[in-house]
């Protein structure tokens, strides 16, 4: 599950570059689904 939204906002962000559409949400994003996984990654 953590997979495929780190997947999606990975992609989302990629053609955000590309189209320059939304741009502080898509980092934003990005950086939380960063945190999480680096927090899943050590409570492992």
């Amino acid at each position: 599950m953590l997979w495929t939204i780190i997947g999606i906002l990975l992609l989302v962000w990629i053609i955000g570059f590309l189209f320059e559409i939304a741009g502080g949400i898509i980092h934003i994003l990005l950086v939380i689904a960063l945190v999480v996984f680096i927090a899943k990654m050590i409570r492992s």
